[in-house]
C-alpha cells in the first residue's frame, strides 16, 4: 500500500472497475465458454499495450433501481492499444454488467473512442456482447444506438471498422456491426437477430432455437452478414490481427508492406495444366491463388456464402492486395445475386482504402432464371459493374478461361478502367460460350444439316478457333498481352510495381448513386 490514501483510493477504485460485475457474474460467463470483456481486449492487443479510456464513467439513472446499480466503468470497457506495434481502438461490452446492456454512459464512451479513432488515424474494433437496450433508460439508450449508428457511417471509409460478436446481439444493437466493414462471430456461442425467437414464434408462429436464427453458421453461410466465423474466442481475436496485418491505418495511408521470402520471379509450372482440356470441367480458383500469391497465404473473407466468388486479401510481392476470383469449381463460377453483391462489397471497401484489387475471371455470365430476375440480378450485377467502375485503386486482370457477355465487360475489363489485363492462352472471350452462339448463329444450316449433331460439333469448333481465343480481344488492345500461366505471379508482381504511382480521379460530386 501507498503512504498517500489518495493514491489508495484510486488503486481501490481501478481494482473495482476491473472486476466488472463481480466474481458471481465472471464465474457465469465463464460458465458460457466465454471470455469477460477485458480478458477479449488482452487475447487481442500486444501485451501491456492497453491503456483504458473512461474507467471511472458511470450511469447517471436512478428509475427502476438503478441507483442502487452502480458499476464503476458502466457495462463497456474502451481504450487503445496497439496490435504488431500499431495503433487501434477498441471497446468491449461488458456482459457481467447489466448484461452489457446498453445505456446513456455506455454509448457515450463508444462514441468517444470512434472520435478518437477517426481524429488520429486508426482502425477501430468493436467486441460484441450485450443484451441490447437499457429498458430503464427508455428512449435516451435508443438515442445512445443512433448516436453510435452516426459515427460509423461517419467513419465508414475513413479508418477500418471491424465488429466481433461475442455472444448475443439483437434488436437495434445488430445495426452498428451492419455499418462496419467486417463482423466476426463465434460458432455456437454468438448471435444476431433483429427480432428473437419468441417473437418470430408470436408473429409468424414457426418455432426456431437461437442459433438456426442468427447463429454464426447462418450468417456465415446464408444472410452473409457474418465474414468471419471462427471455431473459439480466441481463434475469433487472432483472426481479428491476422486481417488487419493487410490493412492501411486509414483511408490517408498505403497498405502495409511486409517483405517476403517468396521468390518474385518464382514460376509456376503447374499452372500451365490446371485449365481441364474440356471447358466444361471445373477446378479450383483457390489453388491458383495459393499459387500465385507471397508464400500461398490467402485471408479469405465470406468464405462460405455465395461461393461461386472468391473474396479476400492476400500479398505479391510484399503489397497487400484484394482479390476477386471466380470460383468454377462452385457452379461453374458464375455470377448470381449474392455473388455480385458479395464482390461489390469487397471492391468498395479495397478502394476506399487504397489497396490494388486482382480479379481472376474465369466465368460464363449471369446465372439465368425466374429466380434471378424476379429478385433483382440485374440491380446486383449493376453493383459490382459500379463498384469495378468506380475503383480508381491498381486493377489487374487475368482471364484464365472463361469471359462471356455482360459478366466480361464486369469483371474489370479494359472498358472500365482496367489497368493491366492479361488472358492465358486457352481463354474465350466471346458474347457466348460457343454452344450457344452456334445455335443462334447457325440456325438455318443446323435446322437443314442431314446430322445436325456433327454439323453444330463441327460449327462449334470452328467458332471456337475464330473466336473464343484471347487473340481477338488482344488485337483490339482489350488484352494488354497473352501470357504463359507460370508466368503470372512475376508479371503480376511487376505490373502492380509499374501501377505505385496511379492516379486516377472521378469526377467531383458529392457521392454517386449506387443502385442498392
Amino acid at each position: 500500500m501507498s503512504e498517500n490514501p489518495k493514491i489508495n483510493e484510486l488503486r481501490e477504485k481501478r481494482a473495482i472497475g476491473r472486476q466488472g460485475g463481480g466474481a458471481a457474474r465472471i464465474e457465469t460467463q465463464h460458465k458460457k465458454s466465454r471470455l469477460t470483456a477485458r480478458e477479449r481486449i488482452d487475447l487481442l492487443l500486444d501485451k501491456g499495450s492497453f491503456r483504458e479510456n473512461d474507467a471511472f464513467v458511470t450511469h447517471n439513472e436512478s428509475n427502476f433501481g438503478l441507483s442502487d446499480k452502480k458499476f464503476i466503468g458502466d457495462s463497456v470497457v474502451t481504450g487503445w492499444g496497439t496490435i504488431e506495434n500499431r495503433l487501434v481502438y477498441v471497446f468491449s461490452q461488458d456482459f457481467t454488467v447489466l448484461g452489457g446492456s446498453l445505456g446513456a454512459a455506455h454509448a457515450k464512451k463508444i462514441v468517444k473512442i470512434m472520435d478518437m479513432a477517426m481524429k488520429n488515424g486508426a482502425p477501430v474494433i468493436g467486441l460484441n456482447d450485450s443484451g441490447g437496450a437499457r429498458i430503464q433508460e427508455g428512449v435516451v439508450s435508443l438515442g445512445g444506438y443512433a448516436d453510435i449508428f452516426l459515427k460509423n457511417t461517419m467513419a465508414s471509409g475513413v479508418v477500418p471498422q471491424i465488429s466481433a460478436i461475442m455472444g448475443p446481439c439483437a434488436g437495434g444493437a445488430v445495426y452498428s456491426p451492419a455499418l462496419t466493414d467486417f463482423i466476426f462471430m463465434v460458432k455456437n456461442s454468438s448471435y444476431m437477430f433483429v427480432t428473437g425467437p419468441d417473437v418470430v414464434k408470436t408473429v409468424t408462429h414457426e418455432e426456431v432455437s437461437f442459433e438456426d436464427l442468427g447463429g454464426a453458421s447462418v450468417h456465415a453461410e446464408k444472410s452473409g452478414v457474418c465474414h468471419v466465423s471462427a471455431d473459439s474466442e480466441a481463434d475469433t481475436l487472432f483472426l481479428i490481427r491476422k486481417l488487419l496485418s493487410y490493412l492501411p491505418q486509414n483511408n490517408m495511408e498505403d497498405p502495409p508492406y511486409k517483405l517476403t521470402k517468396d521468390n518474385p520471379l518464382r514460376r509456376e509450372a503447374e499452372l500451365d495444366t490446371i485449365i481441364p482440356e474440356d471447358p466444361s470441367k471445373p477446378y479450383d480458383i483457390k489453388e491458383v491463388i495459393r499459387m500465385i500469391v507471397d508464400e500461398g497465404g490467402f485471408f479469405e473473407v465470406h468464405e462460405n456464402y455465395a461461393a461461386n466468388i472468391v473474396v479476400g486479401f492476400a500479398r505479391l510481392g510484399g503489397h497487400s492486395i484484394g482479390i476477386i476470383a471466380n470460383q468454377p469449381a462452385i457452379l461453374a463460377g458464375v455470377l448470381d445475386i449474392d455473388a455480385s453483391e458479395k464482390a461489390a462489397r469487397f471492391v468498395r471497401f479495397c478502394d476506399a482504402f487504397n489497396i490494388p484489387i486482382l480479379t481472376l475471371e474465369d466465368v460464363p455470365g449471369f446465372l439465368p432464371g425466374t429466380t434471378q430476375e424476379h429478385g433483382g440480378i440485374i440491380r446486383s450485377g449493376a453493383k459490382l459493374l459500379f463498384a469495378y467502375c468506380e475503383a480508381t485503386v491498381p486493377k489487374l486482370t487475368v482471364i484464365t478461361r472463361k469471359a462471356y457477355g455482360g459478366a466480361y465487360d464486369v469483371m474489370s475489363s479494359k472498358h472500365i478502367r482496367g489497368d493491366v489485363n492479361f488472358a492465358w492462352p486457352n481463354a474465350e472471350i466471346a458474347v457466348m460460350g460457343p454452344e450457344g452462339a452456334v445455335s443462334i448463329i447457325f440456325r438455318k444450316e443446323l435446322a437443314e444439316a442431314k446430322d445436325p449433331v456433327a454439323k453444330k460439333a463441327e460449327l462449334v469448333n470452328e467458332y471456337r478457333g475464330k473466336f473464343a481465343n484471347p487473340y481477338v480481344a488482344a488485337a483490339q488492345g482489350f488484352i494488354d498481352d497473352v501470357i504463359e500461366p507460370s508466368d503470372t505471379r512475376s508479371r503480376l508482381i511487376n505490373a502492380l510495381e509499374m501501377l505505385a504511382n496511379k492516379r486516377d480521379i472521378n469526377p467531383a460530386k458529392k457521392h454517386g448513386n449506387i443502385p442498392l
